[in-house]
């Protein structure tokens, strides 16, 4: 079997090779860490599995997937990420993407997804797929299903209480930066000041009202 993983942080990349080298012999691996190398090395390598991160310093994951489906149709891509949030699991689906686990799953069940994505299966973690069950009779609010990885990343951080500067120190990014993408989300998301939009994240799913954090309005 021929693996792409697909992964910013090298540490992270040759971690999950070698766990994935000692539960499958013979496994055959390319490791890259941008999404136009993840591109790239479809087109070189034909794998039978990429296993994709969604957060990449070029071009999202979900572009990623997306871009390789539409050359190449039956592209297995499983998803593996920090991000388990419904809206993001359910645009990676809707992208093409086989399978989703997060980054906290076992190694045997992320070895398990690699065997069922590579073999024309769907998987999704067991506690992920639970929640989209229950979340089934709840739409998805459509505002949400255009925005890009990193406004996904930003709404996030902000509803969950972080200011701009962590925001920014987070993303390695200055906080003027981090300013312009809540003012565009917030004419993207058609709200008009921070509350409306943490309470549009919260309605969303992507955080719960206990977590709900203290800001003036704005």
């Amino acid at each position: 079997m021929k693996l792409i993983i697909v992964d910013d942080h090298r540490v992270v990349r040759q971690g999950i090779s070698s766990l994935l080298r000692s539960m499958m012999p013979g496994l055959e691996i390319v490791e890259v860490e941008t999404g136009q190398a993840a591109i790239a090395a479809w087109a070189e390598h034909r794998p039978d599995l990429m296993l994709l991160d969604m957060g990449l310093p070029d071009i999202s994951g979900l572009e990623v997937a997306r871009r390789i489906r539409q050359r190449w149709r039956g592209a297995g891509i499983l998803f593996f990420t920090m991000h388990d949030e419904l809206p993001m699991v359910k645009q990676a689906l809707e992208v093409g993407g086989m399978g989703f686990v997060s980054k906290n799953c076992a190694p045997e069940e992320l070895a398990e997804a690699v065997k069922r994505v590579a073999a024309g299966e769907p998987y999704i973690e067991h506690p992920i797929a639970t929640r989209l069950a229950m979340n089934q009779e709840r739409p998805v609010d459509h505002r949400l299903r255009d925005m890009t990885h990193r406004e996904m990343e930003v709404l996030l951080m902000y509803a969950r209480g972080e200011d701009i500067q962590g925001i920014a120190n987070r993303l390695c990014v200055s906080s003027k930066t981090v300013s312009n993408h809540l003012a565009m989300l917030k004419g993207k998301l058609q709200v008009s000041s921070s509350i409306e939009l943490i309470h549009l994240a919260v309605d969303a799913g992507l955080v719960r009202y206990g977590q709900l954090p203290e800001r003036p309005r704005a």
